[in-house]
């Protein structure tokens, strides 16, 4: 079984640049506390590079 990213929204995305807010949206992320599974794969490390200042991110087995 492939490892999971377990992305959760700390922060809101009010002041930041458009291209961030559809980062969290494309997560499926759309207010503070909301947390997502995601696949650990390159475009999902990406999209939380991109707005890591937003979100925690934590490994799941």
């Amino acid at each position: 079984m492939a490892a999971r990213l377990k992305v959760t929204q700390i922060k809101s995305k009010v002041s930041e640049k458009q291209n961030q807010r559809d980062t969290l949206r494309s997560l499926g992320l759309k207010r503070i506390g909301d947390a997502v599974v995601r696949p650990d794969d390159l475009q999902t490390r990406g999209y939380v590079r991109a707005v890591a200042h937003l979100v925690k991110v934590e490994e799941i087995d």
